[in-house]
């Protein structure tokens, strides 16, 4: 009796022994991965009032007095409301039910299959360095750079919370969360240089940041933005904008500055006349969108849409939404010699036809000038019809459906010689998904996984090496 009770004594102490040393192994492994933060893209943040707490974006159900548009001033990086950022959208609900999801599977399958645990900004747990996990809501209305700077400084403010100065973080962004990672990594909590015409990158942002993964970015912008802002948010081609879903008009999609700053990178749009021959647009010219009728303020709907003040700030917000979107962009585009210990790698997709160039005609009957964004047929004032597939062949590239292959992977603007281009990568992976389901696509978190450490013997047959 005396034996048996010794053996399942030492039994148990072994057992106890053995777990220990896995949990103290599981431990050693996760304190070697750093920190991650997830970054989501356009839409992807809860909204809600500062002073009540009410959800306004996103909710199924919404009243006539909610609205999403910003104030119009001239000084696009201090535009906002009363609206402040809440959590991620994790997934979309209708009367409880979960309809979709959106974000919630990528915290899910980090936390599930690779070990990270989900931590919190302002009370970090003590180990909060150890594979944590941090979501970043933020108000994506506003200006790209006004949000890069507020992850810079709350990095800086995490940092000292859990007394760990020399400590890196992971990104994992997506869409336009791309963006505001590689600002923050290239200018750190600087704004915009001004007066010069080749931004040079200080990488201030190489003490906080590792591993910047970007996940269906648009680096080169997407001629997609011009068409929301000349037609209001699509979803499936289809305006969004019901009674019982949000204002997503062009007049709402004109207070917005993200938007203007997800338009085709300057040099980079591709532009078609009626005979398929390659039309130069100046994209950030005013005088171009009046010229072809893309300017809102110009909508005889514009003035029942805005008061009075609003009416006479509307022409220098507007250029400042171009100008500042231009410059963003040629910041972004800097040529420069990134630091060694921080790496980017680009994830998406090739799969999906995706619109890579716009065609702009003159309509004889109507005397306006008319912009494609679909390869539809139509035919010429000489009356020669332009096929469905003919526009096809010039409108359409690989891509996600919304971003190009061609823009998230920055290739149109080569690299200076001698020089890494800023948006010089590490790795480019593919897979086939629509771009609004990358973050949940299960291979797409294997990739995501295996870039952060948390899977180092992965093959991945669709990985290919950097340029």
């Amino acid at each position: 009796m005396i034996r048996r009770q010794n053996l399942e004594r030492s039994a148990s102490i072994a057992i106890r022994a053995g777990v220990l040393l896995l949990v103290l192994g599981l431990t050693a492994i996760a304190q070697d991965r750093n920190p991650v933060i997830i970054i989501p893209g356009l839409s992807g943040s809860e909204l809600r009032h500062k002073d009540t707490g009410e959800r306004i974006w996103f909710r199924a159900l919404r009243s006539k007095a909610e609205d999403i548009r910003l104030p119009i001033s001239d000084d696009i990086a201090t535009n906002h409301d009363l609206l402040v950022p809440g959590d991620v959208l994790r997934a979309v609900r209708i009367g409880g039910l979960k309809v979709a999801d959106v974000y919630g599977g990528l915290v899910e399958a980090l936390e599930g299959r690779a070990g990270y645990r989900e931590d919190s900004w302002t009370t970090p747990a003590k180990r909060g360095s150890a594979a944590a996990l941090y979501v970043f809501p933020y108000d994506w209305r506003l200006d790209n750079v006004t949000n890069a700077r507020r992850l810079f400084r709350q990095v800086e403010d995490l940092k000292r919370k859990l007394n760990k100065p020399d400590l890196k973080f992971d990104i994992v962004s997506h869409s336009m969360g791309g963006l505001i990672s590689r600002y923050a990594a290239m200018y750190g909590d600087a704004d915009l240089p001004t007066g010069v015409t080749s931004p040079v990158p200080t990488w201030a942002g190489a003490e906080h940041f590792n591993k910047i993964i970007l996940i269906g970015t648009p680096n080169e912008g997407s001629a997609m933005a011009l068409n929301t802002l000349l037609n209001g948010f699509m979803l499936g081609g289809v305006r969004i904008d019901l009674p019982f879903v949000h204002d997503s008009s062009k007049f709402t999609v004109f207070t917005i500055p993200s938007v203007y700053q997800l338009l085709p990178a300057p040099g980079t749009l591709r532009a078609f006349d009626d005979k398929l021959n390659p039309v130069e647009i100046d994209i950030y010219d005013p005088t171009v969108w009046n010229n072809f009728g893309w300017n809102v303020i110009r909508d005889e709907g514009f003035a029942n849409e805005f008061s009075k003040s609003e009416q006479a700030r509307a022409e220098r917000y507007f250029e400042s939404a171009l100008e500042r979107a231009k410059r963003l962009h040629n910041a972004l585009a800097a040529p420069t010699v990134k630091p060694s210990d921080v790496s980017f790698h680009v994830m998406g997709s090739e799969c999906r036809s995706s619109l890579d160039s716009i065609l702009i005609y003159r309509d004889g009957s109507a005397n306006t000038w008319k912009t494609l964004f679909k390869p539809r047929a139509f035919t010429r004032s000489d009356g020669v019809r332009v096929t469905d597939s003919q526009l096809k062949k010039v409108m359409m590239t690989p891509g996600d459906g919304v971003v190009t292959r061609r823009s998230l992977e920055s290739a149109t603007k080569a690299p200076m010689p001698g020089k890494l281009s800023a948006a010089a990568m590490e790795t480019t992976i593919f897979v086939c998904e629509e771009h609004t389901r990358l973050p949940k696509n299960s291979l797409m978190q294997d990739h995501v996984m295996a870039v952060l450490g948390a899977k180092p013997n992965m093959a991945s047959p669709y990985a290919a090496s950097g340029r």
